[in-house]
């Protein structure tokens, strides 16, 4: 990699952008790592590098891939934070800091492994990009590993599927989550890793032929239906995604229906709806797999349509979105650091405080008092578990752990309701409130204001620690009302 081909990236995006402050930061970083190398036995200024060229591909703003550069400069080099204060300012040396404090997440005891965590997402709260950059920084890293010992192949691998992917997931950060998971995949399950790919050889190799014919077709419909300007090309499913895709469908990849979707990418909201009117007006789509993600964005933000169809006795895929959508598809949350020309100034797109509330959520006053099994409990249930999205009656998306109930919807919605939910009307249909939910279902929770506490038994049905805990504090609550009623009785 070389600061050329970096420089070349940002001025495809942005040819009017002044790059001096980069290709200072890459001077600064060349001296400073001079004469050291990597365990690979590359120079050790080829990693700033890869680090920074993954976060022009993600057009980031550039005191993130500044920082980039200078990442590994306080710690590895006699260079201080001090100085790249003085010659970048303190928002690229806050960033560095941020890399610095985060230190590496290592499964060296419960306690380190929790403590490593929290670093994690106390250094999102401060400011997202750092992990942008450590993202970036884990991605090179996994290429490399095959420089390592066994041992710490299978640990750097085993935190990326475990700690780093997730992350990236929530962030909607889908192009280096399956990036990290693909790179890590064959050091975890090397075995499965094999077989996934022996098995999916010949049907990557059909479905990609399969859809070159249908590309072909569509390309030529869209355009006699009025549309103009269009990408549309296939998209093969990664090898990772494919693996934990196949664990729920019994291993059978035949009934895996987008290991080749296609993908059409236009301008608008709208050219997204006729593009799906004209895919059904020449094929039969599949009952219930037409998902519109724009109208009810998944809960990290992404939004498409995606629709199933029967074409020439062949099941395809199709994932339909405009070019915003694709970057936020691709980048999630990091789209939102690109720098946009308006008014022949750059300025950055604001983030809604709301996609990052998740994050504080998870370092409220007093976390830090937990006992590291306690914390890892309740990462595990409200964060690195499967997420599910369900709708209140006004539309409204609410984003829960996999195997939540309406009890956890509840608590959720707000403490009143929780404690004084007597049922709950799944899709309009009355069921318990011990009921599973599932991503899509509408929910409505039936209150009686007469009721005094939350059952006891809710404690063991309920799957969030927020429900948990409110369930708690008013069984603890109804308690103190008794014993002074029943003082008072007496």
């Amino acid at each position: 990699m070389t600061i050329e081909r970096i420089l070349e990236v940002i001025k495809s995006k942005h040819p009017d952008i002044d790059l001096t402050m980069i290709q200072l930061a890459y001077e600064v970083a060349e001296k400073a790592h001079a004469g050291q190398k990597r365990a690979s036995g590359e120079d050790y200024i080829q990693h700033p590098l890869e680090t920074a060229y993954k976060l022009a591909e993600m057009d980031i703003d550039m005191p993130t891939i500044i920082a980039g550069l200078l990442h590994d400069v306080p710690e590895e080099t006699s260079h201080t934070l001090e100085e790249i204060k003085k010659d970048f300012g303190s928002e690229v040396a806050d960033l560095v800091a941020g890399i610095t404090k985060l230190g590496t997440i290592k499964y060296r005891g419960l306690e380190r492994y929790a403590e490593n965590l929290r670093k994690m997402f106390v250094a999102m709260a401060e400011d997202v990009r750092v992990v942008f950059i450590k993202f970036a920084d884990r991605i090179h890293n996994l290429k490399t590993l095959y420089s390592l010992r066994p041992v710490k192949q299978q640990r750097i691998a085993k935190e990326t599927l475990e700690i780093y992917a997730p992350i990236a997931n929530r962030l909607g950060m889908n192009e280096l989550q399956n990036e990290m998971e693909d790179l890590a995949f064959p050091y975890v399950y090397p075995e499965e890793y094999k077989w996934v790919i022996a098995v999916s050889k010949r049907q990557y190799a059909e479905r990609q032929r399969d859809a070159e014919t249908i590309i072909k077709k569509f390309k030529s419909e869209l355009r006699e239906s009025g549309l103009e300007e269009f990408n549309i090309y296939g998209r093969a499913k990664r090898y990772y995604s494919l693996y934990q895709k196949l664990l729920r469908k019994d291993m059978d990849i035949d009934r895996i229906y987008d290991l080749v979707a296609v993908r059409i990418i236009v301008n608008t909201t709208d050219e997204c709806y006729r593009a799906l009117g004209i895919i059904h007006s020449i094929c039969k789509p599949m009952t219930g797999r037409v998902k519109d993600y724009i109208a009810q964005p998944k809960p990290n933000g992404y939004r498409s349509l995606h629709t199933t169809v029967y074409y020439d006795n062949k099941i395809v895929e199709f994932q339909i979105r405009t070019k915003d959508m694709e970057a936020e598809a691709e980048w999630g949350i990091a789209a939102h650091w690109t720098f946009k020309e308006k008014s022949g100034r750059r300025t950055k797109i604001p983030v809604d405080p709301e996609k990052l509330k998740w994050i504080k959520s998870l370092l409220k006053p007093g976390e830090e008092t937990h006992k590291p099994e306690e914390y890892l409990d309740k990462l595990k249930i409200d964060f690195f578990k499967s997420r599910i999205f369900v709708f209140t009656p006004k539309g409204d998306v609410i984003d829960l752990p996999e195997g939540a109930i309406p009890i956890d919807f509840a608590y959720h919605i707000h403490t009143y309701i929780g404690d004084h939910a007597t049922a709950a009307k799944i899709n309009g249909k009355m069921e318990t409130l011990i009921t599973p939910l599932k991503s899509g279902d509408m929910v409505e929770i039936t209150v009686d204001k007469k009721r005094v506490k939350p059952a006891e038994e809710w404690l063991n049905e309920a799957q969030t620690n927020l429900a948990k805990e409110k369930i708690k504090q008013a069984l603890k609550k109804g308690e103190g009302l008794s014993a002074i009623f029943k003082f008072f009785g007496n």
